[in-house]
């Protein structure tokens, strides 16, 4: 039995080995075109070793659509980019049935499939489409497959949808419905670059240089990966943890912060904590650790959360933002519990 433990743990071992090398040799690639924002790197790439979609936001010009195309260059896996607009229909996103001849000369229905059918799948500017067209990602992204006319047709596996979006336009745009929102894995904003890292993009991009990523990466070995992260062991007392962050979120629940009842007008969901425990294996493996800790929780806290959490009236007359809200939640949730979770 001890030798079978040993071996076992040697093998987990060298695959989680395995998984920090490749890991890094993507994030290596994409740090070949992409300068700084390594949080959001982190982000994405945890998104893509979950197995989750990633709703990317900020201002013009940062890199947004570049970020998610250059990780479509370092994958061997399919890449479409979907342009949204406000005259875009969703039979644009995931196709129609069309009229076709058979070689009888007998019409017949046959099924066009859209740009929805790849495995990376680039939702740019996805708040200026009209929700009619944003509902059509609904099933995608949920249960990787579409319905038309009846008839269901699967996704092609590992399938991600990576979003953008600009928080400061408002003429033209309709805000993603909560249930959109929801099947997000992460949402992560993305700043301003620093004077160093600007003086880099301009070194790359005002001269000859032209960088580009390498494939590092086919879609079998990420859904390794994947199933890898799941084995990472998630201790009662750490999963409890995981759970009141989530029950804090509730206004008037048991587990509300005071900042929550004053400020919050929906809580997370249960894809919230669903969403911070994978994060944080992810987190665990890359420090070395086969178990996830408190702390690796607290670091995925925000893109987890943020927009799982629908604030009130009273929020939005003040400024408060969703983030200032979360840390004050997450400061007033203790890592022990002060009555111990019943056992099923």
């Amino acid at each position: 039995m001890a030798d079978e433990a040993t071996a076992n743990g040697s093998d987990m071992e060298a695959r989680a080995q395995e998984f920090r090398d490749r890991y890094n040799q993507v994030k290596a690639e994409i740090a070949k075109v992409i300068v700084g924002h390594d949080d959001i790197v982190h982000g994405v790439l945890t998104c893509l070793f979950v197995g989750g979609h990633a709703l990317l936001e900020g201002v013009p010009g940062l890199g947004k659509t570049l970020l998610v195309r250059t990780l479509a260059d370092a994958l061997s896996l399919d890449f479409n980019r979907i342009q949204f607009t406000p005259d875009l229909m969703p039979a644009d996103v995931i196709g129609t049935n069309m009229v076709a001849e058979t070689s009888e000369g007998r019409r017949v229905f046959e099924f066009q499939r859209g740009p929805i059918f790849s495995q990376i799948v680039l939702a740019d500017e996805i708040n200026r489409a009209t929700p009619k067209t944003q509902s059509a990602l609904l099933e995608a992204m949920q249960e990787h497959s579409v319905t038309v006319g009846g008839t269901m047709h699967r996704l092609k596996e590992p399938f991600f949808v990576m979003a953008t979006q600009n928080p400061i336009e408002q003429e033209g745009t309709y805000p993603l419905p909560e249930a959109q929102l929801d099947r997000f894995l992460f949402k992560l904003v993305v700043g301003y670059s620093t004077r160093d890292e600007l003086a880099t993009i301009l070194d790359r991009t005002t001269r000859r240089d032209n960088p580009k990523a390498e494939k590092v990466l086919d879609g079998d070995d990420l859904m390794r990966f994947q199933r890898l992260v799941r084995e990472v062991i998630l201790a009662p007392h750490v999963q409890d943890y995981a759970i009141r962050l989530a029950l804090a979120t509730h206004p008037e629940g048991p587990f509300a912060a005071a900042v929550t009842n004053q400020y919050v007008r929906w809580g997370s969901s249960p894809r919230g904590v669903q969403t911070l425990v994978l994060a944080a294996k992810v987190r665990a493996l890359l420090d070395g650790r086969y178990n996830v800790s408190f702390e690796d929780l607290r670091r995925v806290y925000l893109p987890s959360l943020r927009h799982r959490v629908l604030l009130n009236f009273e929020a939005q007359a003040e400024g408060i933002s969703p983030d200032e809200v979360l840390l004050k939640v997450l400061d007033a949730v203790p890592e022990k519990a002060e009555t111990p979770a019943a056992v099923a």
